[in-house]
């Protein structure tokens, strides 16, 4: 499927959509390429060879999943994964303040956009509560949104359903009312579970065959998303 091009669903069902809920990292926020550097640093400190493939595989990655996900990965079952994600932040604090947050491309224009239409728009985000509120908070966009939620308030992560099921009952909207975008292959698998249409705006990877099946749409960048509604 090429980007920007339509996969199983036409206008009239994007048309219908009274919500937004965007993934945070990599999709509103370009952090997710730190993530990919993090990962490996962190586990290095912790004595374990990380490949950037592996690493990629962590996008989005909630719990319980991600500590299992570890400890399968170095087969240790002994792995350390409350020390390790710790020592992860750290070290992506860093980069952060070192580096600032980066808006992703499109997405004031597409937030406005939305806004105007007045369509519903929040956050399903892996990150935890407290840094989802200072990252938006400080790059501006916190108050684009009607619903934050956030891992920590739903039993299981992504690539479970559970955080895009939970954002659409706060919305008080069926999950087919509500198009979800995501970057990654966790994120898209979330929502496309939850029952949403799917958007993708891909950052570290291009989605294979498989993951093109639940995708509505695959556009370049977020503003190319205004077309879905018009």
């Amino acid at each position: 499927m090429q980007t920007g091009i339509f996969a199983t669903t036409g206008k009239e069902q994007t048309r219908s959509i009274q919500a937004v809920i965007f993934d945070m990292d990599g999709t509103l926020i370009d952090t997710e390429k730190y993530y990919r550097i993090c990962w490996p640093q962190a586990l290095a400190h912790f004595g374990y060879t990380m490949s950037d493939e592996q690493a990629l595989s962590m996008r989005s990655l909630g719990q319980p999943y991600a500590p299992e996900h570890l400890k399968e990965m170095f087969q240790d079952p002994d792995l350390d994964y409350p020390a390790i994600r710790v020592y992860r932040k750290q070290l992506m604090e860093e980069y952060l303040e070192r580096d600032g947050i980066q808006i992703k491309p499109g997405a004031v224009e597409l937030l406005e956009y939305l806004k105007e239409k007045k369509i519903q728009r929040a956050i399903a985000t892996a990150t935890d509560t407290e840094r989802a509120a200072r990252y938006l908070k400080q790059i501006g966009l916190y108050e684009y949104f009607d619903r934050i939620i956030c891992a920590n308030m739903v039993k299981c992560g992504k690539p479970s359903p559970d955080i895009y099921i939970y954002a659409c009952e706060q919305l008080g909207l069926a999950p087919s009312a509500c198009m979800a975008v995501e970057d990654s292959p966790n994120g898209v698998t979330s929502a496309y579970r939850a029952g949403c249409q799917v958007v993708m705006v891909p950052d570290q990877t291009k989605p294979d065959a498989e993951l093109q099946k639940m995708l509505t749409a695959c556009v370049d960048s977020l503003d190319q998303m205004k077309t879905l509604f018009e």
